[in-house]
């Protein structure tokens, strides 16, 4: 007769067994303590209290060198939460249009109603400011979303999306058929589309570390950005120290919000990204 226990071994296999860990005798200690690495000075000490109080860390590291890319590259007076909102449906959008920078693409009423589900998924949230591309679409969101707030919005040039030259306005099967070999590369290489010397998503990253400087550093410590896809993607990539090549390696819907976290420093952590749950129902944040 076979135990319990031999059965057991016999039947698992050796690929998933592992013998239980010794138990270690865990000796306490205070709640001063030191954390050294290849690139951490020998005299430095944090405190759990410290942590929390002066918001050293992202939640991915202990005051490690080089842990995150800083985005400021100095200090900050407070850490900071920023919110990030794809504008609504634009009339572009629906009818499958490049739109770039061209401020002739306006909200459809779906569009309008996105912007209103945003507001009403983020009522809850206390933000210092809101700001926002002063391309129509975006601003036009930007004024559903914040209304009811006592802050004015504030417009950032910056925050315009990327500039796509003769390809603006045209239908992206027109676009195809016309200039194929443009098209070809602004949408399977675009971080080397070019047009007479001007590389627009190259350009387009520079502006996104512009607008991030200029959102941290105004005073408060919640803030709200309304603005497009192109610029979204180099901001959630410039944040995540990502270069332009991958620039469709991010993807965000209309009406979807991503938040960042970010401490003293200016280092960063992805919270979340694309979230769109009140797209489709009555979902409200409270983070």
């Amino acid at each position: 007769m076979v135990s319990s226990g031999s059965l057991l071994a016999t039947t698992i296999s050796p690929l998933f067994w592992a013998p239980p860990p010794r138990l270690q005798t865990i000796h306490s200690r205070p709640a001063a303590f030191p954390i050294q690495c290849s690139s951490s000075s020998s005299d430095l000490h944090l405190t759990a209290e410290k942590l929390e109080n002066d918001a050293l860390v992202t939640g991915g590291a202990f005051d490690f060198e080089k842990a995150t890319i800083s985005l400021t590259q100095k200090w900050m007076s407070s850490p900071k939460k920023v919110t990030l909102v794809r504008h609504g449906l634009s009339s572009w959008n629906k009818e499958s249009r490049v739109q770039g920078s061209s401020d002739l693409s306006i909200l459809t009423e779906t569009g309008v109603q996105q912007a209103e589900r945003c507001r009403k998924a983020l009522v809850n949230i206390n933000f210092d400011q809101c700001f926002s591309s002063p391309i129509c679409r975006a601003k036009s969101t930007a004024e559903v979303v914040w209304q009811g707030r006592e802050e004015p919005l504030v417009f950032l040039d910056s925050l315009k999306e990327a500039h796509l030259f003769f390809l603006e306005g045209m239908r992206n099967v027109d676009a195809r058929k016309r200039y194929p070999k443009e098209f070809m590369t602004w949408r399977e290489d675009p971080s080397n589309f070019c047009v007479n010397g001007v590389y627009p998503i190259q350009e387009l990253w520079g502006r996104a570390n512009e607008a991030w400087k200029e959102i941290l550093f105004t005073p408060g410590e919640n803030f709200l950005v309304v603005t497009h896809k192109s610029m979204l993607r180099a901001l959630i990539c410039t944040a995540l120290g990502l270069g332009p090549e991958r620039f469709r390696a991010i993807d965000i819907n209309n009406g979807g919000i991503t938040v960042f976290n970010f401490n003293k420093r200016g280092e960063v952590m992805l919270q979340s990204l694309n979230m769109t749950a009140h797209m489709y129902s009555d979902y409200v944040y409270l983070y």
